[in-house]
């Protein structure tokens, strides 16, 4: 099986620029891990939609996701620029479908959407946003996917729901990939997520690189597609891998290899230190994606 890699680039989420003190030096390096992903072989970069650091919130730099998105289409030129995922919770849906749209316009069909239902709580409350409990937000996701959907694909689209409505929302243009920007759904619920990815979305991403997790999860999403006649295969089985800079190359084959099997088809990789350090990056470039070409 062929698989394509993605890499995330490093935006602050994850205290990964707090050793650059200057915040255009921080922009800059984020910035040039892309560029340095955009020569090759990779399919993709990758952002976060978070607003304060992990494990713990600190006083310290976390890029915002769409405004990373937008100008990194426009300092890169051939790779996918995708978000792990957008949180519905932070931007009504017919706005995001309109982001999304004009960001694929600038990318020249480079996007890769990213939605789910949101989960850091701190944040939410932080921000302003209503934080409420899993089935509400589980709801409002639901909904939110439809109406993405509805606005890349109609021209006239309405929707009335518990949550959002939208009534005929001119979002012009729709993209530029066809038949819409690409729509990546997070998450492994089984009996809300994997169904909406079964009926709506280009990919999924799913068991946080462990195998047995990734194994199960698609299981579940082939039953979805067989009941709703979606074809299993023509959706992207993604997974995450945070890339063990102390392991040997045969051990991270291994690893990801046990991925593969398990149904996975797509890896987007977490590379510490990349801002500071290009070279492990470039090494799983040239050493490790031949691999799996």
């Amino acid at each position: 099986m062929s698989v394509r890699f993605g890499v995330f680039v490093p935006q602050g989420w994850k205290m990964d620029l707090v050793e650059i003190a200057d915040p255009v030096e921080q922009y800059e390096a984020m910035t040039n891990v892309a560029k340095a992903a955009d020569a090759g072989p990779w399919d993709s970069v990758w952002v976060y939609d978070h607003f304060h650091t992990v494990p713990e919130p600190t006083i310290n730099t976390t890029f915002e996701c769409w405004t990373v998105t937008s100008t990194l289409a426009r300092d890169t030129s051939r790779i996918n620029i995708g978000q792990m995922v957008g949180c519905n919770g932070y931007r009504q849906p017919s706005l995001y479908a309109k982001i999304a749209s004009t960001v694929d316009v600038a990318s020249h069909g480079r996007l890769y959407a990213g939605l789910g239902a949101g989960w850091y709580e701190h944040e939410w409350k932080a921000y302003g946003y209503e934080w409420t409990e899993v089935p509400q937000r589980m709801g409002e996701f639901r909904e939110a996917v439809e109406i993405v959907h509805k606005m890349w694909t109609e021209e006239q689209p309405v929707f009335s729901g518990k949550h959002y409505s939208i009534d005929k929302p001119i979002n012009e243009p729709k993209g530029v990939r066809k038949p819409h920007p690409s729509f990546w759904l997070g998450g492994g619920g089984e009996k809300v997520t994997l169904k909406l990815v079964a009926q709506y979305a280009d990919a999924c991403n799913v068991g946080g690189g462990k195998p047995d997790v990734i194994k199960q999860k698609l299981e579940v999403l082939r039953r979805h597609c067989d009941n709703l006649g979606r074809d299993y295969n023509r959706i992207i089985k993604s997974t995450g891998l945070e890339l063990d800079l102390t392991e040997s190359k045969a051990d991270t084959i291994g690893r990801i290899e046990q991925m593969v099997e398990a149904g996975a088809d797509y890896v987007i990789v977490y590379v510490p230190r990349v801002a500071y350090d290009h070279e492990p990056m470039l090494r799983f470039a040239q050493d490790v994606i031949p691999q799996f070409a």
